[in-house]
């Protein structure tokens, strides 16, 4: 697998100074010319003998379209789930059950999001392996301010222009098929429609070849110094600390909620000849009975993460204690993550 190591997603500043070498040539005033005269012949048509109604709008940013297409999609699903449960003999109480269970899981949704920094983020990267340069590329790459905002005000306008040339051509042959029982097929239409066929098919192909070689050759993730921000591992939520030679670093967490999740990431940036420190994690319960969570074991960079089950205070300790003269320069992040249903519906 290719080291995601010292790579940041890529910024909406560094874009733009990519894009500032590949401007596109504006589009042929042809297209806008004829585009308007495809939309003023098919309404000539249906001013003359009005037909079945035709949908003359074209969203500019389909964005808005797949998000309201998935929120339909996951309303329909769950009427489907309510629907199963009546026609299989289900009550009225049981019915409201399902509903109540169902906005539960819309409350929880939102409670994940609004936590994402401490739940999707941290518990996908450390329970399920993926790069957390991966998770911050999929969060920010389509932020209102994000990269592909630069990328549509850039190349945006002359695609939709060509949208909605081909809309127009579409709809003047959508009209025009409705009248061919009633009316000859006049010489100029043929003309227009021919020269708008093929400025259209030029135009496109100038903008697909022209646009698949900038995204061929756009970077998606950067190296830091590029982007001009610190290393994902410099980062606020990571410390970097000496571990002197013979000694240790404990890092304490009392922990209230069960259930929680507690995780860790590290590594050893510096250090002779070993570059390896010693690792383990306890739990001293509310009692006072101490329990080895993670027996001691050497390594040079881990990460890790449990599941508490009782209540106390819980120590991750780097021990460089077996090293004579070598100190070990630790970079780490430590997290300790609630139970994300209870959080929610305590605060509903």
């Amino acid at each position: 697998m290719v080291s995601t190591e010292g790579l940041v997603p890529i910024t909406r500043a560094f874009l733009a100074s990519y894009y500032d070498k590949y401007a596109f040539p504006p589009l042929s005033n042809e297209v806008s010319r004829l585009s308007d005269q495809m939309y003023a012949m098919a309404v000539e048509l249906l001013s003359g003998s009005p037909t079945t109604p035709v949908m003359t709008y074209m969203p500019q940013d389909f964005r808005g379209t797949i998000i309201r297409q998935q929120r339909e999609r996951s309303e329909r699903n769950k009427q489907a789930e309510v629907d199963a449960l009546i026609n299989s003999g289900g009550s009225i109480r049981d019915k409201y059950a399902l509903l109540w269970r169902q906005q539960m899981d819309r409350r929880r949704q939102l409670a994940e999001l609004g936590s994402a920094t401490g739940i999707y983020k941290t518990l996908v990267k450390y329970l399920v392996g993926v790069p957390e340069v991966l998770l911050d590329f999929i969060r920010q790459i389509n932020d209102d301010q994000g990269p592909m905002e630069e990328q549509r005000q850039r190349y945006g306008p002359p695609l939709y222009s060509l949208t909605r040339m081909v809309h127009n051509i579409h709809l003047f042959l959508y009209v025009l098929w409705q009248h061919l029982n009633s009316r000859t097929l006049q010489k100029y239409e043929i003309t227009s429609l021919e020269e708008a066929a093929d400025v259209y098919t030029s135009e496109f192909e100038r903008y697909i070849k022209f646009i698949g070689e900038v995204f061929s050759n756009s970077p998606f993730f950067i190296t830091a110094e590029d982007a001009g921000t610190m290393d994902s591992r410099k980062a606020d939520d990571y410390k970097e600390i000496n571990v002197p030679a013979g000694d240790i670093h404990e890092v304490s967490l009392t922990v209230e909620s069960l259930n929680s999740y507690i995780a860790w990431d590290f590594l050893v940036v510096q250090g002779k000849l070993n570059q390896d420190i010693g690792f383990s994690v306890e739990c001293t319960d509310l009692s006072g009975r101490k329990t080895l969570i993670l027996p001691y074991r050497r390594y040079e960079a881990d990460q890790g993460n449990f599941c508490t089950c009782v209540s106390g205070n819980y120590k991750l300790i780097w021990d460089n204690s077996y090293s004579t003269f070598f100190r070990k320069v630790l970079r780490y992040k430590v997290d300790c993550i609630p139970p994300v249903a209870e959080s929610a519906l305590a605060n509903d």
